[in-house]
């Protein structure tokens, strides 16, 4: 079985690449740290696939969000130190899990 995890930023903030960065890695983290350790481990051992895609903006991610009710997820709200104001949603972390679960939810985004 393959696993994958896939991680959603919004275009519409046009982030520095440093902030990106580490928006996509609250997000990796948080998820993976969130996933059944049995598929956490599946993953890493198949060297923990990720992808990075980008939605419009705030509300689709929230759509996208929504989807993950039974996977592991995780919606990154920035702490408003830098770019973007306190809880401004940043990035979406999806699974690991099942890559058709994964591409059920994200399948439609185009790669960052």
């Amino acid at each position: 079985m393959a696993y994958k995890q896939v991680i959603v930023v919004r275009d519409d903030l046009d982030l520095p690449r440093g902030k990106l960065a580490s928006q996509v890695a609250h997000a990796s983290l948080e998820a993976a740290l969130g996933a059944e350790r049995s598929v956490r481990e599946a993953w890493r051992s198949a060297g923990a696939k990720k992808v990075v895609v980008v939605c419009e903006d705030e509300a689709s991610l929230g759509r996208l969000a929504e989807r993950c009710d039974s996977i592991p997820s995780y919606l990154v709200r920035d702490a408003g130190h830098t770019v973007v104001p306190s809880g401004t949603a940043t990035a979406l972390g999806v699974g690991p899990e099942e890559e058709s679960v994964v591409d059920d939810v994200t399948g439609s985004l185009v790669l960052l």
